[in-house]
């Protein structure tokens, strides 16, 4: 296989995935953040937490509360002082702009990515999560599962985050729905197949590198 031919590859095993991540472009927002070192099912329990304080603009809201109350909304989803203050720095950042993501969207994606990663505790893989989910601009978001597929069915291993992101944003065009249904697919294949311990006897991927070389 080609990493030309991956996402086709992909998408003929799991079907389409569409959006894939879940909410609205504020609870997508939020989500990045609490979704670091923990499952999506805690992470739901702390949305659902944060829903029922917050009927209404949920970015607004949050911005209103103290680190301490936040951190008492977010508990399910673990690392809960941590995350409380990542995500009152963020909503900072998101004041300046009045909470309106159309005046972030006039922003080229460079500058807006310069300024997310300049906000304490928010890295690569969460900003870039935040540009294409919720700001809805094209850039390829890369986290642990698409190391692991790159290495394991291309032999590809890269040094930097954004060496990986350009390999997808030059083999691929600029689109922001192929790139949101790409990573899902590649999480969907890990998670389903190529997990730490990978099912190779059930992937269907019969050019896998990693699959023949234990054959």
């Amino acid at each position: 296989m080609k990493l030309e031919n991956m996402y086709e590859t992909l998408r003929n095993i799991h079907g389409p995935q569409g959006k894939w991540w879940p909410g609205s472009e504020e609870e997508i927002i939020v989500s990045a953040v609490l979704t670091q070192n923990t499952n999506w099912k805690n992470v739901e329990k702390a949305l659902e937490n944060i829903k029922k304080d917050c009927k209404n603009n949920i970015l607004h809201c949050l911005a209103k509360m103290s680190t301490q109350q936040i951190s008492f909304l977010i508990k399910p989803a673990g690392f809960f002082n941590i995350k409380a203050q990542r995500l009152k720095n963020l909503l900072t950042w998101l004041k300046n702009y009045d909470f309106d993501l159309e005046k972030i969207k006039t922003k080229n994606i460079e500058e807006i990515r310069k300024e997310l990663l300049s906000i304490k505790g928010i890295g690569k893989e969460t900003a870039d999560s935040i540009i294409l989910y919720a700001l809805e601009l094209p850039i390829f978001v890369i986290d642990a599962y698409t190391k692991r597929l790159l290495n394991r069915l291309l032999g590809i291993k890269l040094k930097e985050y954004d060496q990986y992101r350009l390999l997808f944003e030059t083999t691929y065009p600029k689109d922001v729905a192929l790139y949101r249904e790409f990573h899902g697919l590649i999480v969907e294949h890990a998670k389903m197949f190529c997990r730490t311990k990978p099912l190779c006897e059930l992937c269907p991927i019969d050019s896998c590198r990693y699959k023949n070389a234990k054959d």
